[in-house]
This record gives structure tokens, sequence and C-alpha cells, in this order.
């Protein structure tokens, strides 16, 4: 506890004075003497206890000076790119592509429908007046008629409708369409079923005689019950245009069977023929025909 202690004594206004100095002198104006009486003395005693000293801390923070400012770094200017604007392309609108839709035939007579573009080839089975098939494939053919001329065919590759699976040959002749155009389906190349029973025929020859062909080769054995005899593929040239002439020799099985073919000049390509053995099962591997031209 710290005790502070003031002591005022009041001896007259000019001993007061002495004891504070100078600051009271402006408060008295001189007066005359007079007898001094007994100085009175008053001491007065004014105690002030602290009980408790309070420390509060203060926290300083320099202020850093002009020199010890750091130099600010200059930033860098950063320039815009520019941005493309995209070009919109316009997206096309998709054109409706119609569904194709198969030709359709009605069978107009009885007819035999076969596994090639001619009646040279193997019979497949029949087909009926009245029935109606689509049309899956065409061939144009140089057909052998019955009075012995030859002329254009065209023949039809058919199923039944609804996408059967027994697709065979018909003459055009022996329908009617009723629906569609036969040549709207692709022009189609015969499928034939192959053979390995027997063998191809061998010592084939071939002469021409002006715009006939004849085609000559050994016969190759065959059971009575197996054989349907030969096919010659023959490619010509009629009216200056070539055409496939298939030529079927269903004969009697003789030592040297032959055919004979017309082929005529005119044609860009050359005329050429292969020839099959031919059993009830289908058709053996093939063999090139030595086919003459004009200047053989």
């Amino acid at each position: 506890m710290i005790t502070l202690t003031v002591i005022r004594k009041r001896i007259g206004c000019g001993a007061f004075m002495a004891a504070v100095t100078l600051l009271t002198s402006a408060a008295c104006s001189p007066q005359p003497a007079a007898p001094t009486p007994t100085a009175a003395v008053e001491t007065v005693i004014h105690t002030v206890e602290v009980t408790r000293v309070v420390e509060m801390p203060v926290t300083v923070t320099p202020q850093p000076t002009s020199a010890e400012s750091p130099t600010p770094t200059e930033s860098p200017t950063i320039t815009a790119t520019p941005t493309e604007t995209p070009t919109i392309t316009a997206t096309p609108t998709p054109t409706h592509t119609p569904t194709y839709s198969a030709p359709r035939i009605r069978v107009l007579m009885w007819s035999q429908c076969r596994y090639g573009p001619g009646v040279g080839y193997l019979y497949e089975y029949d087909l009926f007046e009245g029935n109606l098939m689509e049309v899956i494939g065409w061939q144009e053919i140089l057909a052998h008629k019955q009075d012995d001329t030859w002329e254009p065919s065209i023949w039809l590759y058919v199923r039944a409708l609804g996408g059967g699976i027994n697709i065979c040959w018909v003459n055009s002749n022996l329908v009617e369409v009723y629906q569609g155009d036969i040549f709207d389906a692709p022009r189609y190349t015969a499928r034939m079923p192959f053979s390995q029973l027997y063998k191809p025929p061998v010592a084939v020859e071939a002469w021409r005689e002006g715009n006939n062909v004849t085609v000559m080769w050994s016969s190759v054995w065959m059971t009575e019950d197996d054989y349907r005899g030969y096919l010659v593929e023959a490619w010509v040239c009629h009216g200056g245009q070539l055409y496939l002439a298939p030529v079927g020799y269903k004969d009697v099985n003789i030592a040297n069977p032959a055919v004979v073919i017309p082929d005529e000049p005119g044609c860009s390509e050359p005329s050429n023929a292969r020839l099959y053995t031919v059993e009830k099962h289908g058709y053996t591997q093939w063999i090139r025909v030595p086919w003459p031209g004009f200047d053989d």
C-alpha cells in the first residue's frame, strides 16, 4: 500500500507564499505592516490508499521507414488473346431413304424352277399356276429354243414371299409381274451346287465352222442313277453383245458327246466357255474349253 501525505499549513498570506513559492504570489497584494500575531499552523493530512497496480500490455507495431518500404514489383501487362468465334455449321437434314421392296410375280402356268438361268441347268422344284414369288435377281441369256433358233431371254431368281430359303430360276415368259419392276433387282450370277463324286470331263476340244462352234469331250463314267449329262457355259457374241449361253447335254451317255453353239463376230470382248460334268447332286469342278477365234 502506498500512502501520499499532503501537509498544508496556514500561516498567513506571506508565510504561505514562502512555502508554496511563487504559485500564489499573484493572489496576495502588499499590505501595510502590522503587528505580527502568533502564527497559527493547521496541518491537514490526506491519506490515499492504492490497493492494486494494474499493468496493461501494449503491443507497439513499428512502422517501416521509407528506406525499408519494399519497391513494388511491376506486374506484367496481360494482353488479351482474341477468341475465335466458331463458325456454326448447319446440320444436314437426313434424307429419307425409301425401303427397298422386291418386285413380285405371279406364276402363270406349271413351270420347272432350276438351279441356273436356262433349261440346261438341273431341275430344282415345280412352280404352279397362281404361286406368288418375289424377285431377288435376274439374268439375260442367249437361249436355245425348240425350233433350233437362239434368242435373248430373261430369267428370274425367285423365292417365296417373305424370304423363303428355296431360291431358284424361272423363265420370265412363264410369269407376270404384279408389283414393282424386275429390273430393280440386281443382275445375278447363278450359284450352283458343287459335287465331288465325279471328275470333270477330259480331252476337250472345239472347232469353228463359220459362226458355229462345236465343243466335244470324252465322257465321264457315272452310274445310271447319278447321270445328268454335261453343261457348257459359253459367253458368245450375238448382235454385237456378249451373252451367257448355257447348253446342257442330257442325251445318252456316249463316248464323245458334243454340242454346237453359235458365236458371231463384232464384240469387244473375246468369247469363251467352260465345261462341267453333271450328276444328280450337283456340278463338278469346271474345265476350260479352248474356244476358237475367227482366225483359227
